[in-house]
């Protein structure tokens, strides 16, 4: 986080300011156990949008939700984490948000 904090231009929120955000990702991951099935109520059309070399346990998560959703599209992008989507040009992060915004446009277009 240091190395980020040094690197970040001005206005890039980086891992240290989200850090203190990261309980309330897990009290409502909490509060989401066991409701899974909820979700094949969702009409949308879902993109379920992956790396590779993402966090472990959200390919079983993808994996869940690509079986629920009904109209579900599941890509994973090869070689990329779960920091993909962050703008290299702020921080020292190795994301490749043009491969990203590539798959977006399709999903979108």
């Amino acid at each position: 986080m240091a190395s980020e904090d040094k690197k970040a231009k001005d206005g890039y929120i980086t891992m240290r300011m989200l850090a203190p955000t990261l309980h309330y990702d897990g009290l409502l991951l909490a509060e989401m156990t066991g409701t899974l099935e909820r979700f094949s109520a969702v009409s949308a059309e879902v993109l379920l949008l992956g790396g590779s070399k993402g966090l472990v346990w959200l390919k079983p998560a993808l994996d869940a939700l690509e079986k629920v959703l009904p109209r579900a599209k599941r890509i994973e992008i090869p070689g990329l984490d779960h920091g993909a989507a962050c703008d290299v040009s702020n921080t020292n992060r190795d994301g490749k948000p043009e491969l990203v915004a590539q798959e977006l446009r399709k999903f979108f277009a």
